[in-house]
């Protein structure tokens, strides 16, 4: 049963009524259609404030028990606004780090705290896209895989072009490098020279296909950076073209690199380099990560077990492929013919692997690079699809 609502004039005519009437007090309730509890009541509140008293009352509790102190808040809030860009799961370990007696309320709690305060940004929701399959190497231990990738370029306030080259190990998040540069066509071989030198190598550095990492009328795509990976027995992969959410850790690290360091950009690119440099060493250990338990990613990492060689080492193939060297000007020499492959492996070792009769694929290193066709010299190699 519904409850009924009783609005003030009706309570207010109950108790006038009540006061002339010469019966009982439960009869005045019959008649009125009133509970005798609920009449009471209304005696009570006028008898202690007058006519005013049968204002209706609110419901809610005059104290809340789970009310977070103020200390708390202050410090959540303090929290944030130290570093802007975190939320309440990274911001709670971060802070019982430096406090450990604190006792946080749960992060939606903390969630809640910021969004009173103003400092909860309205974001708008991402259409998400079906994940694009491939065959990539699987991220198992630190140094399997290593991202990489150009930030989207912006100005620094002396009005010149930054790009941001990052790299990452793709299990701990660890950033290994965030070099800014005037532009993607430089060589930026000296950055991943650098890591290399410092962490030994992956296994394999997964890329977008954009400037440096592939050359669009190469065979395969290979560029000159991926190249040079390959002589050094790294596997060169990259994500489907237009398909950024297959290096989503790597988007993510960068959505966090511009909200903190290129809002608003530096004075030049030294002072932005310093404040790439800053980023670089919270996030590597002091912001924690959620996939490792709330801890930032220099628990997870460590140094590879393949060091980076003095020298670079010539490419090996099995016994029964033919070896043939590509000349500056991009060809190689295959039973009288000249067979044109691309001028970035200019000075390169393939390999020819025979599957069928006058057919050959053709290697560099692990990578297929295409098929040729010995009966029909003008199909050449034929590139493999990416």
């Amino acid at each position: 049963m519904s409850k009924k609502i009783y609005t003030v004039r009706f309570r207010q005519e109950f108790i006038e009524t009540w006061t002339r009437y010469a019966g009982t007090f439960i009869d005045h309730c019959d008649r009125w259609g009133v509970s005798r509890q609920t009449g009471y009541d209304w005696l009570d509140r006028v008898h202690l404030g007058g006519f005013e008293g049968l204002e209706t009352k609110s419901s809610a509790p005059h104290e809340c028990p789970h009310t977070t102190p103020d200390a708390i808040v202050d410090h959540v809030i303090a929290a944030r606004k130290l570093h802007p860009t975190w939320g309440p799961r990274k911001l709670g370990p971060w802070l019982l780090a430096r406090h450990p007696a604190l006792e946080l309320p749960a992060p939606s709690t903390m969630g809640e705290i910021l969004k009173r305060a103003g400092l909860v940004p309205q974001r708008r929701r991402r259409q998400r896209v079906p994940r694009y399959s491939e065959p990539f190497v699987a991220v198992e231990a630190p140094n399997d895989v290593w991202t990489t990738d150009f930030k989207g370029q912006f100005r620094t306030r002396d009005g010149k072009l930054c790009y941001p080259l990052t790299i990452a190990d793709a299990y701990s998040r660890y950033l290994i490098r965030c070099d800014a540069y005037l532009s993607t066509d430089g060589d930026c071989k000296a950055s991943f020279a650098s890591a290399f030198a410092e962490y030994g190598m992956p296994r394999a550095i997964r890329s977008d296909n954009g400037t440096p990492f592939v050359a669009s009328r190469a065979p395969a795509g290979l560029s000159t950076l991926s190249v040079w990976f390959v002589r050094l027995g790294i596997t060169p992969e990259r994500i489907a073209p237009a398909s950024p959410w297959e290096n989503g850790r790597h988007e993510r690290m960068h959505r966090t690199l511009k909200a903190e360091t290129t809002q608003p950009p530096q004075a030049n690119r030294n002072v932005q380099q310093r404040a790439f440099n800053a980023f670089r060493h919270e996030f590597n250990n002091e912001r924690p990560h959620e996939s490792l338990g709330q801890k930032p990613p220099v628990t997870a990492f460590n140094t590879s077990s393949r060091p980076y060689p003095t020298r670079l080492p010539n490419l090996e193939y099995p016994e029964d492929y033919e070896l043939r060297s590509v000349t500056t000007c991009g060809h190689f020499r295959w039973r009288g013919r000249g067979i044109w492959l691309s001028t970035t492996l200019g000075g390169e070792v393939v390999g020819l692997k025979q599957i069928d009769d006058g057919i050959l694929e053709v290697y560099f290193g692990p990578i297929l690079l295409g098929t040729l066709h010995e009966k029909n010299p003008r199909v050449g190699l034929v590139k493999v699809g990416d």
